[in-house]
C-alpha cells in the first residue's frame, strides 16, 4: 500500500454534514497554483473548472492567468459563499460563474479544462461522467490522486515541507483510450 492509498484511506474517515459530499475539502497549497496553472497551460480561450473548488483560490487563479471564464463546482453553499467573496475581493467576481451543487450533477461539457483535488475513488467514480461529457483534448489535472486507468501524459512531483505532492496532467482522447 502506498502513501496515498493510505492518506485516501484516513480522509475517507472524515464524515461530511452535507449530503452527497463524497469528500472533505483541503484546500490546494498556494505554492502549488502557479504549478498547477503551468501544467494546465492555460490560454485565452479556456473555460477552467474546478470540481470541489471550496474557496475558490485555484479558479481565482486560473482567471488572473488569463482562462476566458471559470467555474467553482461546490456542494457546500458556505464554500460557495465564501469562493464569491474571495472572487470579488480579488476583481474577477464577473468571470467566475458558480454552481452551487453536487459535481457529479453538474454540466461540465464545456470545459477545456479541469481541476479536481478529489479521492481516487471518486476520481474512478467520476470517470463515465469526464468519458462522456468531455471534448476530446480537455485537459484534466488532478492533485495527489490519480483516475485510475488513464494514462497521465505528465506527472510533476513538488516537495513540499511534510510531503511531496502529485500532480498528473490528462487529456480527453488520448489518457482515456
Amino acid at each position: 500500500m502506498n502513501v496515498f492509498q493510505n492518506y485516501e484511506e484516513v480522509l475517507g474517515l472524515v464524515s461530511s454534514y452535507y449530503e452527497g459530499a463524497r469528500v472533505p475539502w483541503v484546500p490546494t497549497r498556494e505554492e502549488l497554483l502557479d504549478i498547477v496553472m503551468k501544467l494546465a497551460n492555460i490560454s485565452h480561450d479556456d473555460i477552467f473548472y474546478d470540481l470541489g473548488c471550496g474557496d475558490g483560490r485555484v479558479v481565482i487563479q486560473a482567471i488572473k492567468k488569463g482562462a476566458q471564464k471559470g467555474v467553482c463546482v461546490e456542494i457546500n453553499p458556505t464554500l460557495i459563499e465564501k469562493a464569491k467573496e474571495n472572487a470579488r475581493s480579488e476583481a474577477v467576481l464577473s468571470r467566475i460563474e458558480f454552481i452551487n451543487e453536487d459535481f457529479f450533477r453538474a454540466p461540465i461539457s464545456d470545459a477545456t479544462i479541469i481541476y479536481m483535488y478529489l479521492l481516487t475513488s471518486v476520481n474512478k467514480a467520476l470517470k463515465p461522467k469526464l468519458e462522456s461529457e468531455l471534448k476530446k483534448g480537455t485537459r484534466i489535472v488532478t492533485l495527489d490522486f490519480e483516475i485510475p486507468g488513464w494514462k497521465p501524459v505528465q506527472i510533476v512531483e513538488v516537495a513540499l515541507p511534510m510531503r511531496t505532492a502529485r500532480l498528473y496532467l490528462y487529456v480527453k482522447g488520448y489518457s482515456d483510450v
